[in-house]
């Protein structure tokens, strides 16, 4: 139940930023913007709030794509939809490392994390 409510609550932030015009341009992950793509992470959500929770494998897909450009990944982790759907950007960035993600981007420094 906990699952579907972050799922609806994350659909929502997403439909608001889009609304609200925040996807245009191009940037980190090209013409979409971080708040469009972190949609995609919504099989993480509970990974990204409990650093012992263990990430589904449709989540470590999610991220081992998105992963292939580490700056996007990166700003989708600390966009404003993942902040307002809870996330803690300090969590979020240990999910390739417990996806046990081969070519992830080690070293890599996602904003002051």
């Amino acid at each position: 139940m906990m699952k579907c409510i972050w799922v609806v609550a994350f659909a929502l932030f997403v439909g608001i930023a889009c609304f609200n015009g925040v996807a245009n341009g191009a940037g980190e992950c090209g013409k979409a913007s971080p708040d469009s793509e972190a949609m995609k992470l919504a099989p993480c959500a509970s990974a990204a709030t409990d650093d012992s929770a263990t990430p589904s494998s449709g989540c470590c897909a999610q991220v081992k794509k998105m992963g292939q450009n580490p700056s996007c990944l990166c700003a989708v982790m600390l966009s404003n939809t993942a902040k307002m759907s809870g996330i803690k950007p300090e969590t979020a960035i240990t999910i390739p490392k417990r996806c046990n993600l081969a070519d992830r981007p080690i070293g890599y420094k996602c904003g002051g994390n």
